[in-house]
C-alpha cells in the first residue's frame, strides 16, 4: 500500500508540473525580470507603424507590458541600410532579449547582425528569397516571424473588375528591394492570364526618384505599386501625377488608398504586428524560433476610395463597394 500511495504522490508531481507546458506555455513573465526589446524599422510609413504599435498591444495583452516588465528601444533606419546596421549592432552589444525587425532589409540587417538573439519579423514579403530564412515551415537559426505576402493575382483582378478595359499596367518599385521584385515577379506570372497585355516598369533607387518615375508612365491604362518602402516613402507625389495625368491608381498596400488611390485588397497591419507579438512571447517564454513556422497574414481588408475614382472620373461598382471594409470618404 505503501508503494501504491508513493506512486500516486509521483505521478501527481509529474502532472503539476506538465501542465504549464500542456496549457500552450501560458504562464506569466517572471517577477522582477525586465525584458529588454530592440524594435527597427525601415521607414516611418502607416503600415510599419501599424505593426509596430499592434506588436506591442499583443505583448501586453500577454503580460508583458511596457515600464511594467518590458522597455523597448524604438528605433528607425530611415531607408538608409548603414543606419540600419548600426542599430542592430547596438542591439546587438547591449544584449537585448529580442529584436522585432520591421520589414525586409531591416530584417536582413538584423539577421547579419547576430545568430544568438532572438529575431521576429514583421512586414517581411517573402523571406526565403531574402535569405531570412531557410524555409516558410522551418526557419532554422535565431529568427522567425509574419509575412506580409498579398496576393497579386487578387489585386489584378480588383483592377479589372473596376476598370476593365485596362490592358498597359504600370508600376514602380525598387529593384533592390527582395520583397518588392518577388510581387514583381508574380506580377509577371499572372499579368497576361488576367488580361494584361503590357507591364511598363520603372526601376527607382531613392523616393527622389519616384515622381520622375509616374510621370514617365503616362499614357499607361491603370498603375499598381507592390509593397515597396522606397516608394511607399513618397505616396503623394505618385498620387498626385496619376491624378494629373487621369491614370487610375492601385497599390498592394491600404495605406496608398488612404493617400489616394482607387482601391485594394490587402491584410491588416495591425493584426500582423499582433501576430508577430505573440510569436515573440512563444519565444520569450522558451520556444526556440528555429521550430516555429514563418505565418501568413490573411487579407483581410478591401479599402476602396470613391472619392479619389471620381476624381479621375471613375465609378467603383457596386459590386465591389458592397465588400469593402473601409470606404474612404
Amino acid at each position: 500500500m505503501k508503494k501504491k500511495g508513493l506512486v500516486i504522490i509521483c505521478l501527481m508531481l509529474v502532472l503539476a508540473l506538465a501542465l504549464p507546458l500542456m496549457s500552450g506555455c501560458t504562464s506569466t513573465p517572471p517577477e522582477g525580470k525586465v525584458y529588454k526589446i530592440g524594435i527597427v524599422q525601415i521607414v516611418t510609413h502607416p503600415a510599419l507603424d501599424a505593426a509596430r504599435e499592434g506588436f506591442i498591444k499583443a505583448m501586453a495583452d500577454e503580460g508583458f507590458v511596457e515600464g511594467v516588465n518590458v522597455k523597448y528601444d524604438q528605433r528607425n533606419a530611415n531607408g538608409d541600410m548603414s543606419i540600419a546596421a548600426t542599430i542592430a549592432d547596438k542591439f546587438v552589444s547591449e544584449k537585448v532579449d529580442l529584436i522585432l525587425a520591421i520589414a525586409t532589409p531591416i530584417a536582413q540587417a538584423c539577421a547579419a547582425a547576430t545568430t544568438d538573439i532572438p529575431i521576429v519579423f514583421s512586414c517581411v514579403t517573402d523571406p526565403v528569397a531574402a535569405q531570412i530564412v531557410d524555409s516558410w515551415e522551418k526557419p532554422g537559426g535565431n529568427i522567425s516571424g509574419v509575412s506580409d505576402w498579398a496576393d497579386v493575382a487578387t489585386q489584378i483582378k480588383l483592377i479589372k473588375e473596376i476598370c476593365p478595359d485596362v490592358a498597359v499596367l504600370g508600376t514602380i518599385y525598387n529593384a533592390g528591394e527582395v520583397n518588392s521584385a518577388v510581387q514583381i515577379e508574380e506580377l509577371r506570372k499572372c499579368a497576361s492570364g488576367l488580361g494584361i497585355t503590357k507591364i511598363e516598369e520603372r526601376s527607382v533607387a531613392t523616393s527622389a526618384d519616384v515622381m520622375t518615375a509616374a510621370l514617365s508612365l503616362e499614357g499607361v491604362d491603370a498603375m499598381w505599386i507592390p509593397t515597396d518602402n522606397t516608394v511607399a516613402s513618397a505616396y503623394d507625389p505618385v498620387v498626385s501625377a496619376c491624378e494629373d495625368m487621369k491614370i487610375p491608381l492601385f497599390g498592394a498596400d491600404v495605406a496608398i488608398v488612404e493617400k489616394g488611390a482607387i482601391a485594394t485588397p490587402g491584410i491588416n497591419y495591425y493584426y500582423q504586428g499582433e501576430q508577430s507579438g505573440k510569436m515573440a512571447v512563444r519565444i520569450l517564454r522558451g520556444e526556440s524560433p528555429d521550430s516555429i513556422s514563418v505565418e501568413k497574414c490573411e487579407m483581410t481588408d478591401l479599402y476602396v476610395n470613391p472619392t479619389a475614382a471620381e476624381r479621375i472620373g471613375i465609378t467603383i461598382p457596386q459590386s465591389v463597394m458592397d465588400r469593402a471594409t473601409k470606404i474612404i470618404e
